[in-house]
């Protein structure tokens, strides 16, 4: 599937205004943020994805190039969000990446049990965490070939 000029190549699903405003402030450096959906909570994200609640109507053909998504949601949480996106054959195949401050190892197995395509814990300080986003966004959206 190609890319559109203006479809969604990136949906973040992160609730913590801090680390959503870092995460954007990386990919925007990097000129990946054009065309980014910012989420708040994991029911969100299941209603962009799958055209429900507020997003009905919105074409689900067009699926973001990646998910970067946050564990620790209110409503649905992140491993039930990845659960969904790896059931439903229409999003089993776009890239999810979860970037999440946890590091208990029952996460990491889950998500990788799950079909997660990569597992990054939050670095603590501002410069790490822009880094890793910025470096995430850039893998998934020019170096990484789709199906």
């Amino acid at each position: 599937m190609k890319s559109q000029p203006n479809s969604v190549e990136i949906l973040l699903v992160e609730d913590n205004p801090r680390d959503a405003e870092i995460a954007l402030r990386a990919l925007r450096k990097g000129n990946l943020a054009n065309n980014l959906v910012h989420v708040k909570d994991g029911q969100e994200a299941l209603d962009w994805l799958f055209g429900a609640g507020q997003y009905v109507g919105r074409n689900v053909n067009e699926h973001p190039k990646v998910v970067l998504l946050d564990l620790k949601l209110p409503k649905v949480d992140g491993i039930e969000v990845l659960r969904a996106v790896r059931a439903d054959p229409r999003t089993r195949r776009i890239p999810v990446v979860v970037l999440t401050s946890s590091r208990e190892e029952q996460d990491v197995v889950r998500t990788y049990d799950l079909g997660v395509n990569s597992y990054i814990v939050k670095p603590v300080d501002f410069e790490n965490f822009s880094s890793a986003v910025a470096e995430a966004g850039h893998y998934w959206l020019l170096i990484n070939q789709e199906p």
